[in-house]
């Protein structure tokens, strides 16, 4: 069985650097943004006012890269696939690892993702249509306003899976177990009812195939607060490429509210 730790020493090694979807199946993944301290308390604020999008799972002391209530063995500098780095909200880089970026004044917020919650869908037959066609899980920013918090602000991103009315309830019924996840769907159906013109043309990530009988089924993103970066134009942050999540040493079954 592949672990948390096993995916975390492939990216260290410089082994993998690929999305995240579908690996280590049954361990929590999570989403990752990195800001100056004295942007830190405004970003803390966003995420508790936008808990779908933003759930928590963890927050770092200023100048330590280690997500002590996650995986405390692992190293943020160095763990993830692949980093996105920010300065004045415009993306600069791309790396496969942060350590010449790292400053002593850096914390570190870990956010839910969606991917947590598809092991569970897989158990129950639920398709995830971006695992059967091995790409990364498309995402969209849509028209949906998040909840103000000092300098931070945007638009609600969003991961989309097709799904017949029939899974999409028992997907509903599933994630629903899982909210510090993102929890249950925030829409289903028409995706222009959100402000997303073209389910084939999504912003992040890869289109996935739609087919007859099946509906877009949106869940709230952790990408989230990479538009609210866009907005809030920091000096300095970075976040993870999305779909290149850090995968913890939590199970999925931690996170289950059932």
């Amino acid at each position: 069985m592949i672990t948390g730790a096993d995916v975390r020493l492939a990216c260290r090694s410089g082994s993998f650097a690929g999305p995240t979807p579908g690996l280590a199946p049954g361990f929590v993944q999570a989403n990752l943004v990195i800001l100056p301290q004295d942007w830190a308390w405004d970003f803390l604020l966003f995420c508790q006012r936008n808990p779908r999008p933003c759930p928590l799972l963890d927050v770092t002391e200023p100048g330590d890269p280690v997500p002590h209530a996650l995986a405390p063995a692992a190293d943020l500098r160095t763990d993830l696939p692949a980093y996105r780095v920010w300065e004045n909200g415009e993306l600069v880089d791309e790396p496969t690892d942060i350590v010449r970026r790292w400053r002593s004044d850096l914390v570190s917020f870990l956010v839910g993702c969606s991917f947590t919650f598809e092991n569970a869908l897989a158990a129950a037959g639920v398709p995830i249509r971006h695992i059967e066609e091995s790409r990364n899980v498309p995402m969209y920013r849509t028209n949906v306003p998040c909840r103000e918090a000092g300098r931070f602000r945007g638009p609600m991103v969003v991961s989309m899976r097709p799904l017949t009315p029939g899974h999409a309830l028992a997907a509903t019924r599933i994630c629903s177990r899982f909210p510090r996840a993102h929890g249950a769907p925030v829409h289903l159906g028409d995706p222009a009812a959100i402000g997303i013109a073209d389910a084939a043309r999504p912003d992040f990530g890869d289109a996935v195939t739609i087919r007859p009988g099946e509906v877009p089924v949106f869940w709230a993103c952790g990408v989230t607060p990479q538009a609210a970066l866009m907005e809030a134009k920091p000096p300095f942050a970075i976040t993870h490429k999305p779909g290149h999540m850090f995968v913890t040493d939590l199970t999925d079954t931690d996170l289950d509210g059932e």
